[in-house]
């Protein structure tokens, strides 16, 4: 089934022309060991529910805990497990054998799905591929030597950019207080004159941005 839906899956994107990158695991213990170090990096997931090891339905479990936004998609050989998936945020079932119609259907819900949250991510792509991050996970960036490195709480993501294009592809609510760092101003625990506590981490503000980034800041923490 696998290797039938990941050959239906190629043809149906190819199709539509749609940029993307396709990852098979054997099992949802595999699965879990890779997304530890890639979260973030898959927008939609189809999983089979009677897999060895760890089942489809608890890997969904463990995946949603870390992932509200991860699209994922059940691939049943019978009805006997619809209802739990709802319990997941399941996009939708995909009966065995898959159907290109029923995968088109899929697919085309999930990148509607994509395009009415991509207003509240940031993606960002480097040498282990691309990455969606909800903004309000993004606690502070800095930037060295044109490498950016965005700082959440669950982990890090470095890739290359200029500090002041993602700031901008950031919009409101981030500010530039530094020539090197960027602060999501919700996520500010402390201001001074001359710097700036996020998750205990104190950055500095530079003479020259000083007065409008504690202007932006002023105004972000009264809304």
């Amino acid at each position: 089934m696998r290797f039938d839906l990941r050959c239906k899956l190629e043809q149906v994107l190819e199709m539509r022309a749609l940029d993307s990158e396709i990852y098979d695991f054997s099992s949802g213990d595999r699965l879990m060991q890779w997304y530890a170090a890639h979260a973030g990096q898959l927008d939609l997931l189809f999983l089979d529910i009677e897999m060895e090891g760890t089942g489809g339905m608890e890997t969904a479990r463990i995946l949603r805990a870390q992932d509200i936004h991860l699209q994922l998609v059940f691939v049943p050989g019978h009805p006997d497990y619809v209802f739990d998936g709802y319990g997941v945020g399941a996009l939708g079932y995909l009966w065995k054998p898959p159907k290109n119609d029923a995968l088109q259907d899929i697919l085309y819900r999930a990148l509607s799905a994509l395009q009415l949250e991509a207003e509240d991510m940031y993606y960002c792509r480097n040498a282990e591929g691309t990455f969606r991050i909800p903004k309000k996970s993004i606690l502070y960036l800095c930037s060295e030597k044109r490498q950016v490195t965005c700082q959440t709480k669950s982990r890090d993501y470095t890739f290359y950019a200029r500090l002041g294009d993602v700031a901008a592809e950031l919009g409101q609510g981030f500010v530039r207080i530094h020539q090197r760092h960027v602060v999501n101003a919700a996520a500010v625990e402390k201001v001074t004159g001359e710097s700036v506590v996020v998750d205990g981490v104190s950055l500095p503000i530079s003479r020259s941005y000083r007065r409008e980034s504690m202007q932006a800041l002023t105004r972000a923490l009264l809304d």
